[in-house]
């Protein structure tokens, strides 16, 4: 029987590859904070070019009588004084007007108290070392269709979490990343 030489280079099938290109394309993106930064200004730029152009768009709504109305919505200068003021006034509305946030930040604050105590690195070895490795994209999955009883959580938590599994198991962290993002879709 012949051995295998460890320095031999292991040959890679069409999905690996493809899976690599998507990893190293993603690590070629700047630093979140950046990429928020560059959105930021951005939409700063386009509300600009849109309120010289007079863009508007007209919508329908639902009406005080229970019937449907006509509502139109102006392009606004963010750049302006009236604009900045806009920006500053009304941050905390618009923060607490988008309603996953509030689930997100709880589930987070959850999630940090786990990590700290050490909970998830605890269930984490766990799953790793009771689960067989022929079972894993099924129990990821699993996980991710029954992530829904706590909300939209699944997307936030479940889904980082399943890279880190299949990387424990030797598989392709992006792999497990899209097993845990469709079972939690498919639990929606």
């Amino acid at each position: 029987m012949k051995q295998k030489n460890i320095h031999e280079p292991v040959k890679k099938d069409l999905f690996n590859l493809l899976l690599d290109f998507v990893e190293k394309t993603g690590n070629l993106l700047p630093h979140p904070v950046s990429i928020f930064i560059l959105f930021a200004l951005g939409t700063l730029a386009l509300s600009f070019i849109a309120s010289v152009l007079g863009l508007s768009a007209e919508y329908l709504k639902l009406g005080s009588a229970g019937g449907t109305e006509t509502a139109k919505v102006v392009a606004v200068n963010l750049l302006n004084g009236e604009g900045v003021r806009k920006i500053f006034t009304q941050a905390v509305a618009n923060f607490t007007g988008f309603a996953p946030l509030g689930t997100v930040l709880v589930a987070m604050l959850g999630v940090g108290v786990a990590e700290g105590s050490g909970l998830i690195s605890a269930v984490l070895r766990k799953i790793v070392l009771s689960a067989p490795g022929r079972l894993v994209t099924i129990a990821v999955v699993l996980g991710g269709v029954m992530s829904n009883i706590a909300s939209d959580a699944g997307y936030v938590v479940l889904v980082p979490l399943g890279a880190i599994v299949f990387l424990s198991f030797g598989r392709h962290p992006l792999a497990g990343l899209a097993a845990a993002f469709a079972g939690v879709s498919g639990g929606y």
